[in-house]
C-alpha cells in the first residue's frame, strides 16, 4: 500500500522546518520539522545504528544475538534476537543517504554486530546510562523479533514527546512497520489498536479520558483506606502465625487486588477468579485486545494470524474480559450509579458504549493493580534493606513517605511505557524520526537523567517533578496517583505496624527482580519475623 507521504508533492514534504507549538507550549520547546533545509542540516547526524536486542544480558553467536526477548511478564520465552544492518556511509548525496538509513533502520539479517550495553534486571539504570553516552537523549533500539524502535532516554525529550500529541501520536494504526510484524508477536497486546481510551486522541481522548478521571475522582478517600485496611488486615492474617512470609505474592500483589475487586463490584467468587486471571497475564499493565477497528490511517493493516497470543494468556485474558462483562450486565440489570465503578462509567454523560467501558474497565483494572503493587513491593524493598530507612521505622508515616516519594524517582513502578507514532517526520534529540516510527518513553531513564536528578540520596523528597505517572494527556488521569498512594500507604502502615520486627531471609542484592522491561517490582521477598 502506497502512503499518502509518498502520494504527496515533494514541494508539500519539504514546506516547513518548524512546527508551531500548540497554544501554552513555551517557545523553546517547538520541536522543528524536518523539511528540506533541515534534512541538510541533519546530513551529519548518523542514523539508527547497530544495537543488541533490548533484552537481558546478550550473547553473540551464530551470526545474531541472542537473548530472553522483552515479554513484558516473566513468561517471556528466550528466543533468538536479530541485529541491525550496519547504517550506511556518510558521502552520499542526502536524499540517497536518507533512504539508505530508513532501509537500514527497517530491515533485519543475521549479521554479526559489536557488544553493546546489555540490560541488567537488578541495574537497569547502568543500561540507561550506557545508551545515553553512546546515543544521547534518544537511542535507536530492537524490540522483540528484531523490530526498531527509539527509546527517548532524556527528561526533556520525554516531556516533549509525551506533551505534543499533534506530533507523537497514541493511535497505533499510523506505524509504517505491521506489515514486519511478526506473527504471535509478545508486544501485540499492548499495541494492536482496540477501541480503549490509550488509543484515542483529540476530542475523542478528551471525553473518554474525562469520564475515567471524573468516575475515579468520585472515589471516597476515606472510604478508600478502609477498603485498603480491610484487604491489609486480611493479607496479614493469613501468615501472620507462620513466623515467615512472602511479601509479593502474599501481601504487595494482594491489597491493591482485592481494593480494585471492591471498586468494581465483584464478588468472592469472581475476586478468586480475577486473581487467577491476572496471573496469567503479563505484567505490562494492558488490557487483552478486543474487537479491532478499521485502520483510518495510511499503513499496512494488521494480518489476522498477528492477532494470535500464546494460549494461556490469551485464555486468561478472555476470561477477564467476560468477568467484567458480567459486572456490566449486572450494573445495567440493577442500576446504582454511586456503588462502583462500573456503574458510575454507564451512568456517565460522555454516553460510553458498553464495548468503550468494558475497555476502560480492563485499562482502569490493568494501570491501577500491577503499578500498586509494585510501588508497594519496591518501598517495602527499600524500607528493609536501606538502612537510612530501617534505623527510622521506629518513626512510622515520615519515613514510610519518604520511601514512597524516593522510589518514584529510583525505581518507578513503570519504567518503560509503548508507544508513540510520529505523525510527520520530525527531529528529537538530534535523530531523524521518520513518520510512522515507533517511540518507547523511558520513564526511568528520563528520572535518572543527570540533568534533572537529584545527585543525593532523599533529595528527592517533596520533588514531585519526576515523571513515574507519565506526563502530557496521556498521563495517569489526575486523581490516580492519589488514589494509588492511599492504597500504597495504608498496605505499608499496617503491615509495618502488626509486624515490626520484619528480616528479610536473602541480602539486598540476592533479592530477585521481576524480568520485565516494562515494569519494575522485585520477584520475591521472603522474610522472617516473630509470630502473631
Amino acid at each position: 500500500m502506497t502512503s499518502s507521504q509518498e502520494r504527496e508533492p515533494e514541494a508539500r514534504r519539504d514546506r516547513a522546518d518548524e512546527v508551531v507549538p500548540p497554544r501554552g507550549l513555551a517557545p523553546e520547546r517547538r520541536v522543528p520539522q524536518v523539511g528540506a533545509a533541515a534534512r541538510q542540516k541533519l546530513a551529519e547526524i548518523p542514523g539508527p545504528q547497530p544495537v543488541p536486542p533490548w533484552g537481558p544480558a546478550a550473547a553473540q553467536g551464530q551470526g545474531h544475538v541472542q537473548g530472553q526477548g522483552p515479554g513484558p511478564g516473566p513468561e517471556g520465552a528466550a528466543e533468538p534476537e536479530r541485529a541491525l544492518r550496519p547504517g550506511p556511509e556518510q558521502g552520499h548525496p542526502p536524499q540517497a543517504r536518507e533512504q539508505a538509513q530508513a532501509q537500514a533502520h527497517h530491515q533485519v539479517a543475521h549479521v554479526p554486530q559489536p557488544a553493546g550495553p546489555a540490560f541488567d534486571h537488578a541495574d537497569p539504570g547502568a543500561y540507561y546510562r550506557a545508551l545515553r553516552e553512546a546515543y544521547g537523549p534518544v537511542a535507536p533500539v530492537l524490540l522483540d523479533g528484531g523490530m526498531p524502535a527509539w527509546l527517548v532516554l532524556g527528561y526533556h525529550e520525554v516531556h516533549v514527546v509525551a506533551g505534543n500529541p499533534e506530533l507523537f501520536g497514541r493511535d497505533p494504526r499510523r506505524w509504517h512497520a505491521w506489515d514486519r510484524v511478526p506473527a504471535g508477536w509478545p508486544l501485540l497486546p499492548h499495541v494492536a489498536h482496540t477501541p480503549s481510551v490509550r488509543f484515542t486522541e483529540g476530542e475523542e481522548h478528551v471525553r473518554r479520558a474525562g469520564a475515567v478521571a471524573d468516575v475515579l475522582g468520585g472515589v471516597d478517600p476515606f472510604e478508600l483506606r478502609q477498603r485498603a485496611e480491610r484487604a491489609a488486615d486480611a493479607a496479614v492474617d493469613a501468615f501472620a502465625g507462620a513466623g515467615r512470609a512472602e511479601l509479593v505474592a502474599q501481601y504487595a500483589e494482594q491489597v491493591p487486588l482485592h481494593v480494585m475487586a471492591g471498586l468494581f463490584g465483584l464478588q468472592p467468587a469472581e475476586t478468586a477468579a480475577l486473581e487467577r486471571d491476572l496471573a496469567g497475564q503479563y505484567g505490562y499493565g494492558t488490557a487483552a485486545p478486543g474487537p479491532a477497528a478499521e485502520p483510518s490511517h495510511p499503513v499496512h493493516p494488521v494480518h489476522p494470524a498477528h492477532l494470535a497470543a500464546p494460549a494461556g494468556p490469551a485464555a486468561s485474558a478472555a476470561r477477564l474480559r467476560a468477568t467484567l462483562e458480567a459486572v456490566l450486565a449486572r450494573a445495567r440489570r440493577a442500576p446504582a450509579p454511586g456503588a462502583d465503578i462500573p456503574s458510575r462509567l454507564l451512568a456517565h454523560p460522555a454516553g460510553l458504549t458498553d464495548e468503550e467501558v468494558v475497555q476502560d474497565l480492563l485499562t482502569i483494572m490493568a494501570a491501577g493493580r500491577r503499578p500498586t503493587a509494585d510501588w508497594i513491593g519496591n518501598t517495602l524493598r527499600l524500607l528493609l534493606t536501606d538502612e537510612r530507612f530501617a534505623l527510622t521505622l521506629s518513626g512510622g508515616r515520615r519515613s514510610i513517605s519518604q520511601a514512597l516519594a524516593e522510589v518514584l524517582w529510583t525505581d518507578p513502578p513503570v519504567q518503560n511505557v509503548i508507544g508513540r507514532w510520529a505523525t510527520r517526520d520530525t527531529q528529537l534529540g538530534g535523530r531523524y524520526i521518520r513518520r510512522g516510527d515507533c517511540l518507547v518513553l523511558g520513564l526511568a531513564a528520563a528520572n535518572a537523567d543527570p540533568q534533572v536528578r537529584p545527585a543525593l540520596p532523599g533529595a528527592a523528597v517533596g520533588n514531585h517533578a519526576h515523571l513515574s505517572f507519565s506526563h502530557g494527556a496521556h498521563r495517569c488521569p489526575a486523581p490516580a496517583p492519589q488514589l494509588a498512594e492511599v492504597v500504597a500507604t495504608t498496605a505499608l502502615e499496617i503491615l509495618l505496624d502488626r509486624i515490626p520486627d520484619l528480616v528479610p531471609t536473602l541480602p539486598p542484592d540476592q533479592l530477585p527482580w521481576r524480568p520485565s522491561l516494562w515494569q519494575r517490582g522485585p520477584a520475591a521477598l521472603p522474610v522472617t519475623f516473630t509470630p502473631l
